[in-house]
């Protein structure tokens, strides 16, 4: 009977089934992409730098003074590789100095690096627009962004002094020939950051073999936790270390998204508001229609409760045929997307300027396909209780009379 009455009135039942298929859809095809692009986001900003996990002493992450080193660092990456057998694992050590060059100074941070492993861990690399990368781990070379060029007035094969202190405490100076000028996309990066070898950034400050952090990519986010027991396994005979993942390391980061989640389900929740209305419209709009029917069938001694279930029953069929159909294609075309990817205007050129990715691509998960469809099928349900509970107070010799 229900499904009877549905097609009662055909346009009206199609109009609302159409608005519950295009909300479905695109609450599934938006809900994917937000997450691929919060993949790709979390990539660009982790890819430059800090990495998914790092190997650190216990409390560097809060006092990152050059003091805070370990010992053995390098070889404790090459063990990492080794037993993980993986190669997007590189040492780092850091420091802040002044660096000069003929006519101006200033600070930055030095971050000194594995050449030959450093490309697996960060894109910083594979920035450089002028010059090249490190010819080996003990070359007195630097690689400066070009923010920071500009400043200092300097160009490839020009001489930089840098100052600083090492990590015993004494005066640590060196020369260094710029060898590479790269361009992130990120003024702070470009204006205040700059890489050399790892093996000359201990001999300049003095720090015996020893360094501040074990940067580690996994292969995707998914990844990320396993990796992390493992590598915590492995140093687990080294009490002093610690293995942090990019929550901890990059909390800014985790709640941004956070922000983005909540602006963009705000709009969703528009979006489904609208939906339960359109329901509510059509099924209040159906029970006053029918007064006359309904007024009948419960003279006939019909209880309002069956007569409300009925009215609940076709809501129910509206918004599966809703959630079936629209979800059907929500993931048809996040499917196609997450294969040929999306971009929009100007992507590809920024994409080749700062080395990211050209195309975002959809995260299909049981989470983005059904979030979105399942609050809207719960709301439409809703929306079909003040209509059925219209009949509670409906009399029925009042009701035949209605016109």
């Amino acid at each position: 009977m229900a499904w009877r009455n549905l097609w009662r009135h055909k346009r009206r039942t199609w109009l609302t089934v159409s608005a519950m298929v295009f909300s479905n859809l695109l609450l599934v095809f938006m809900i994917s992409l937000q997450f691929g692009s919060y993949d790709m986001m979390i990539d660009n900003t982790l890819k430059p730098y800090t990495g998914h996990l790092q190997v650190q002493l216990k409390g560097y992450n809060d006092d990152p003074k050059i003091r805070n080193s370990f010992a053995s660092i390098i070889s404790l990456a090459e063990k990492l590789r080794t037993q993980l057998n993986n190669n997007k694992i590189a040492a780092r050590g850091v420091a802040f100095a002044m660096t000069s060059s003929k006519s101006r100074s200033y600070g930055l941070q030095l971050t000194g690096v594995e050449p030959r492993f450093e490309p697996e861990v960060s894109n910083l690399p594979g920035l450089i627009k002028q010059g090249r990368y490190f010819s080996n781990i003990d070359a007195q070379e630097i690689i400066i962004g070009r923010v920071l060029a500009g400043n200092l007035g300097v160009n490839i094969g020009d001489e930089l002094t840098l100052l600083g202190t090492g990590r015993d405490g004494s005066f640590s100076a060196g020369v260094v020939i710029v060898t590479g000028i790269f361009e992130s996309g990120n003024n702070d990066i470009d204006r205040s950051m700059a890489q050399l070898p790892l093996g000359y950034f201990q001999t300049l400050f003095s720090m015996q073999k020893q360094g501040h952090n074990i940067v580690i990519m996994a292969d995707n986010l998914a990844q990320v936790a396993a990796l992390q027991q493992q590598v915590s396994k492995i140093i687990a005979d080294r009490k002093e270390l610690v293995v942090l993942d990019w929550n901890t390391l990059e909390p800014g980061l985790k709640q941004a998204i956070q922000a983005d989640l909540t602006s963009a389900w705000f709009m969703y929740g528009v979006l489904i508001v609208l939906v339960a209305f359109s329901v509510l419209n059509t099924q209040l709009m159906s029970v006053l229609e029918r007064t006359r029917e309904f007024g009948t069938m419960m003279a006939l001694g019909v209880k309002p409760a069956r007569l409300g279930s009925l009215v609940f029953t076709e809501t129910f069929i509206m918004s599966l045929l809703g959630l079936v159909s629209g979800t059907a294609l929500g993931i048809g075309v996040a499917f196609y997307m997450s294969i040929a990817g999306f971009s929009y205007p100007g992507m590809e050129e920024m994409a080749i300027k700062f080395n990211m990715p050209e195309r975002i691509y959809p995260e299909i998960s049981l989470l983005s396909i059904f979030i979105g469809p399942g609050i809207v099928f719960l709301c439409s349900l809703l929306a079909s209780i003040y209509p059925a509970l219209r009949l509670f107070f409906l009399r029925p010799v009042e009701a035949m009379r209605a016109v």
